[in-house]
This record gives structure tokens, sequence and C-alpha cells, in this order.
């Protein structure tokens, strides 16, 4: 009989294929250290998928999109209206990224862009 090694994982359940996908090319891309499922709001325990501290950015990975998912479902989507209002009256920048933008592009903008800590970001629009 095998015996399977079991992966303990923060709350219980792995990353998710896209969180994986985006930790793959944020580490290629040279990005800073992020916190995985940061607790942003302690009263709700609302976590952010990850969170670059220094910037205050919380990145959401978006999943299930076309699949009718948690987050298009109406009351999953107004849940996330409440925990990203709250997030952004509490001074954090929220990126909700979706399977369209892990792209080596769009992950290189949002690395430079934390690395900017408080700069000017007028010339990341490009």
């Amino acid at each position: 009989m095998k015996v399977r090694a079991r992966m303990v994982f923060q709350d219980g359940k792995p990353p998710s294929r896209l969180e994986s996908r985006f930790e793959v090319l944020w580490r290629a891309l040279g990005g800073p250290e992020l916190e995985k499922e940061f607790r942003f709001y302690p009263v709700r325990k609302w976590r952010a998928d990850f969170a670059h501290l220094a910037s205050r950015t919380l990145i959401e990975i978006e999943g299930g999109i076309y699949v009718n998912g948690r987050h298009n479902r109406g009351a999953g989507f107004a849940a996330d209206l409440g925990k990203y209002l709250e997030a952004a009256l509490d001074g954090w920048r929220v990126v909700r990224l979706g399977p369209n933008e892990l792209t080596t592009a769009h992950v290189g903008r949002l690395v430079a862009l934390v690395a900017l800590v408080g700069d000017d970001r007028d010339n990341l629009r490009s």
C-alpha cells in the first residue's frame, strides 16, 4: 500500500491554479516578497490572496469568472464589494487579476508599481 504525503496549507486548502501561476510569474519577474493569505481586516477576518505591505497593495486573484463562480454570483459579488470597499477605506490599493491579466506584461507592470512605493507612477500607464 502506498502512503501519500499530505501537504498542509493555511486554512486547509491549496493555492488555486491561477494563484500558482501568478506566483511563478511574480518570482520570475523579480517581484518583492509578498504575504500570502494576508488578513487585512481583523474585524471580519477578511484575507487577500497576496499583499505587499510596504506599498499597502492587496492582490486578489479572481477565478471562476467564466463558470459562474463565487465572484460572479450575486451574494459573492456583493460580499466582495464590501471587502474591497473596506480595504480601500483603510488605505489599501486593491488589484484584482483574472486569468487574462496573468501575463508577463501585466504582472511585470505590477511588480514595477509596488517597487516604486510612493514614487511617481505615471510612467507605468504606457
